[in-house]
């Protein structure tokens, strides 16, 4: 027979899950695919917004949209079509209920969990297909759907769910463990955005000096991109930065070296304050 089983909702950048089924089944073949879920919940960044994954008897689709992801499991005969119009209906409806804000803000697992109620009314209707009223809709959906595909992941591509991964799979039990050409940096607070314009002045305000000026941009690049040892970088400049206005004591009066070393050490918390975006702490999704 074939029918949704289960869906989430999951956000993209970290893989914490907001909301999700709480009746689904618990056999062999199910768990399995729930390990799937977690390892596609850690990659859903580096992903298109549309995809599939076949699992043998079951399929997990999703789509991706304003940093919030819609997954659902289905057995594998059940059309293309009514699973994505499934999940189509879930982000139409929760990007109504809840705003960016709540969602990028929240900390917990499953903080959203009220939401299942739309879950369950829209699974069952979509695993009774004669009582859906969405003919226009479905015909639009299967449309979109033959012009752009959903992007198949191979199993190669996402690592087995026994937990020997494959190349493409990303290590996040530890930032330092992830090339640092590729770590990306939690999203700027509006404290690091001032922090940032803080030491592009004060660059501008030493540039007539020279070196002086270096340590600030330096500050900006160790604030902008992941680099190894980030943090003690960020130290070691802050020192340079007070060496430096102290060579300039007589220079500058009091204001100007205590508006200088006061953007320092401004910049360096922020910097160590934005922290290596990785995987929160293995999410039960």
């Amino acid at each position: 027979m074939s029918m949704i089983l289960s869906a989430s909702v999951i956000r993209v950048r970290d893989g914490l899950p907001l909301s999700a089924s709480t009746d689904y089944e618990q056999g062999t073949g199910m768990q399995e695919c729930r390990k799937y879920f977690k390892k596609l919940s850690r990659k859903l960044a580096q992903l298109p917004d549309r995809c599939t994954l076949k699992t043998g008897h079951y399929n997990i689709n999703f789509i991706s949209s304003m940093g919030v992801s819609y997954m659902m499991l289905c057995t594998e005969n059940y059309p293309n079509v009514l699973a994505f119009s499934f999940l189509d209906e879930l982000q139409k409806e929760f990007i109504t209920t809840y705003n960016m804000m709540k969602t990028n803000t929240a900390v917990r697992p499953y903080c959203f969990i009220e939401f299942d109620n739309f879950i369950q009314r829209t699974k069952q209707r979509y695993n009774n297909p004669r009582s859906l009223s969405t003919k226009i809709n479905l015909s639009d959906m299967q449309m979109e759907i033959k012009l752009r595909p959903p992007y198949q992941i191979s199993m190669g591509e996402l690592g087995s769910a026994n937990g020997v991964t494959s190349a493409f799979s990303v290590d996040y039990k530890g930032a330092g463990k992830i090339s640092s050409a590729h770590q990306r940096l939690e999203p700027a607070t509006l404290s690091g955005i001032v922090a940032f314009i803080l030491s592009l002045l004060c660059a501008a305000l030493n540039l007539i000096r020279g070196f002086h000026a270096i340590e600030s941009l330096l500050q900006c690049y160790l604030f902008v991109y992941y680099t190894g040892w980030r943090n003690v970088k960020s130290f070691l400049t802050f020192g340079l930065i007070c060496l430096c206005n102290m060579y300039l004591y007589e220079l500058r009066n009091l204001w100007q070296l205590f508006f200088h070393v006061t953007v320092g050490a401004f910049v360096t918390l922020q910097i160590w304050l934005r922290q290596a975006q990785g995987k929160a702490p293995d999410y039960d999704v």
